[in-house]
C-alpha cells in the first residue's frame, strides 16, 4: 500500500539522516521526499511517499515520533488530502512535433518555460495522475530530460499546524 506521510521537524543538522535511517533500517525504500522550511523558519516539513505493509509503516510512525527532532507525524493514508507535484520535461521540439506538444502542455494547464530549436521545456503541476499522464502523452514524442519533485501533501478542510499549537 502507498503512503504520504507528513513530518514536522526541527530544521537542525542531521534529522534528515536519522528520518531516512527509520526506512532503511527496517528495509522500506523512500519513493520520494521533499523537504523544505515551513512560515518558521526553524521548522521543516517533509513529505515522505513510500509503500508497503501498514504493520511495519505504523511502527516506523510510531518511531518517527519518538525522535527527538519530531514535532508532528501525519501519515495521509486514510486521511482526506491535497497531493500536488511539480515535474519539468524537456521534450524534442521539431518541426513536425511543436504543436502537438504545445497542444499537450495547453490541455495540461502546462506551461513552456525554456525554448531552445530542438526543445522545449515544460512545466506542470497537479496530482500523481496528471504527471504520469502528461509524461505518457510526451513520450512519443521524445523525452530528453524529466525531473519531478515528488508530492508535496496538506490535510484538507480548516484544521492545520502552525507553530505553538
Amino acid at each position: 500500500m502507498r503512503h504520504t506521510i507528513s513530518v514536522l521537524v526541527e530544521n537542525e543538522f542531521g534529522v534528515l539522516a536519522r528520518v531516512a535511517g527509520l526506512f532503511s533500517g527496517r528495509g522500506f525504500n523512500i519513493e520520494s521526499l521533499s523537504v523544505a522550511p515551513t512560515l518558521d523558519p526553524s521548522i521543516s516539513r517533509m513529505t515522505i511517499v513510500t509503500s508497503g505493509d501498514d504493520r511495519i509503516l505504523e511502527q516506523i510512525n510510531k518511531q518517527l515520533n519518538k525522535l527527538i527532532d519530531t514535532i508532528k507525524v501525519i501519515d495521509f493514508t486514510d486521511e482526506e488530502h491535497m497531493e500536488r507535484e511539480l515535474c519539468l520535461v524537456k521534450v524534442t521540439a521539431d518541426d513536425g512535433t511543436r504543436a502537438e506538444v504545445l497542444r499537450i502542455a495547453d490541455i495540461f494547464r502546462g506551461k513552456v518555460v525554456d525554448v531552445t530549436p530542438k526543445s522545449y521545456t515544460i512545466e506542470v503541476t497537479g496530482a500523481p495522475d496528471k504527471i504520469n499522464a502528461i509524461i505518457e502523452l510526451l513520450r512519443p514524442m521524445g523525452i530528453k530530460e524529466l525531473v519531478r519533485s515528488g508530492p508535496v501533501a496538506l490535510g484538507r478542510g480548516p484544521k492545520g499546524w502552525r507553530a505553538g499549537d
